[in-house]
């Protein structure tokens, strides 16, 4: 057990060694006996007592009174001897907020229990006091601005971070609004100060006693003008300051400056705008070699007919039926190259897919039809083995033509840089048993070559002068028509590509 020390200061000198030995006898260290005032303070100075027993009246110029008014600045308790118990002394002697009270004569177990409770009741103090010291250093330490308030929102407590964000010094602004402290929240709620309202009026108890919302916490954003004017965006919480009585007697507000994030976040979304932009033009520059081969054809076509209808109208007479059927033929083509560039258009605007049911073998066709020549010239052998049963799919069709014009163009290109005597190029469609329309493209080139996994990666190509954008923009159209696309290598060590696309609805598959 820790031996406490003592002081008695007492004008009495057979009184003092009377409490003394008692003291002793208890276990405590007495580390003087003086009479006046000023040997007290002296005694303190030089050596901190755990507790001073006086006298209220001393000989000297200072009564106790004095002395344990200057002693409680210094953090030590005092305990009052004393054979007056006027209301008069009693209200001076409170003011030194003494740890206790012994009227003369006491009994020794008076002195043993008021020495005790005055030392327990320092001890607690203490506690409390570095407890206090402890949150109030963490408080000033963190980043967010802290302010505590009273029931009525008058600052009781202001830290750092705080004093930065509303202009206002802690001391300054004690006592003060909040409302004042803080200006005006431009926001639905009004005032700051129903800020606070709002976080006291959180603390309720039920009916029978029982703790039914007493740690509820209001949070929110606002806009907060400093007195120099300065705006700021803050996101806020507040919540109750419970007593003991479990009822609120303030609110604490927490406040965090996001003007910085907002301002980060509206560049970061200006700059992914422009990614997409710049992605959405790269997209189309590598759109533009396989929308060539599609938009050729028709164009051809119309100049084609247009000589010949021209040709038919020379005629003596003109045949009029024969330019009737070149003229549609003209129509049909001029509306293909239409829809050529409206998907090109709707690409660059970001627009939805324009979605039609059609065959998915029938589009397959369509395209074999515009590059088989290409695919001749370059020496490949075509195989196609589409399935029987029909494939109809609900899909924007210009963006699925590019897929598969895009796959094909690739497979053409990768076999031309082998030296096999023989190039093939087998496409395929099928039905899988999950109700989905499987096309494949198959070759025996040199297969994957680089990083496989990266394949469908914007930017990531194997080509010498590639942009890498061809699989990546195949990849999010299926993915757009909830596709999917894969690459794995062929039973040849060439590439496979196939993607897949859910059965339109409401196709029962026989027609």
């Amino acid at each position: 057990m820790r031996e406490y020390s003592i002081l008695v200061v007492e004008d009495d000198r057979i009184v003092a060694r009377d409490i003394a030995q008692q003291l002793t006898k208890e276990g405590y260290q007495v580390i003087g006996m003086v009479s006046t005032g000023e040997e007290a303070l002296d005694v303190c100075e030089q050596t901190v007592p755990d507790l001073v027993l006086m006298d209220l009246r001393l000989a000297g110029k200072l009564d106790g009174i004095e002395v344990a008014t200057r002693l409680r600045n210094g953090k030590i308790p005092v305990v009052f001897l004393t054979a007056y118990a006027d209301r008069e002394t009693v209200r001076r002697a409170t003011l030194a907020e003494p740890f206790g009270y012994l009227i003369k004569p006491f009994e020794d177990a008076q002195l043993r229990s008021v020495v005790q409770m005055a030392l327990y009741k320092h001890a607690a103090e203490e506690r409390l006091r570095e407890s206090e010291s402890c949150l109030a250093a963490t408080l000033s330490s963190i980043g967010d601005a802290v302010i505590a308030t009273d029931r009525e929102g008058r600052v009781v407590f202001m830290n750092p971070a705080a004093e930065a964000m509303t202009g206002w010094q802690s001391l300054g602004a004690r006592g003060k609004s909040v409302a004042e402290v803080f200006g005006e929240f431009r926001s639905e709620m009004g005032a700051v100060q129903r800020l606070v309202d709002d976080a006291v009026e959180s603390a309720t108890v039920g009916d029978q006693g029982t703790e039914t919302s007493l740690t509820q916490r209001v949070f929110g954003r606002a806009e907060l003008v400093r007195k120099d004017g300065r705006e700021y965006t803050l996101d806020y919480r507040a919540s109750p300051i419970l007593s003991d009585k479990r009822t609120s007697s303030g609110a604490v507000l927490v406040f965090r400056d996001i003007t910085s994030n907002l301002a980060v976040e509206s560049a970061l979304r200006s700059a992914q705008e422009e990614l997409e932009r710049v992605s959405r033009v790269m997209t189309m520059g590598e759109l533009t070699a396989s929308i060539a081969h599609e938009i050729t054809q028709p164009l051809t076509g119309v100049i084609n007919y247009a000589s010949a209808g021209l040709n038919f109208l020379r005629r003596d007479p003109p045949d009029l039926a024969e330019v009737r059927d070149i003229l549609v033929s003209i129509v049909k083509d001029g509306r293909r190259a239409a829809d050529v560039v409206d998907s090109l258009r709707a690409l660059a605007r970001k627009s939805r897919p324009n979605v039609s049911t059609f065959d998915l073998n029938d589009m397959v066709r369509d395209v074999i039809g515009l590059t088989k020549r290409d695919v001749e010239r370059s020496g490949t052998r075509l195989v196609i083995a589409l399935t029987p049963q029909p494939c109809p799919v609900a899909a924007d069709l210009i963006q699925m033509r590019q897929v598969l014009l895009n796959l094909v163009r690739n497979a053409v290109e990768a076999m031309t840089e082998t030296e096999r005597e023989v190039r093939l190029l087998r496409v395929t469609s099928s039905r899988t048993a999950g109700g989905r329309i499987q096309v494949t493209v198959e070759d025996n080139g040199p297969g994957l070559t680089g990083e496989p996994a990266r394949i469908f990666e914007p930017f990531y190509t194997t080509k010498e002068g590639g942009m890498g954008m061809g699989l990546s923009i195949c990849r999010s159209i299926v993915d757009a028509h909830d596709g999917h696309l894969t690459g794995t290598t062929s039973p040849s060590g060439g590439a496979a590509f196939s993607f897949e696309l859910p059965m339109a609805r409401g196709s029962d598959g026989t027609a």
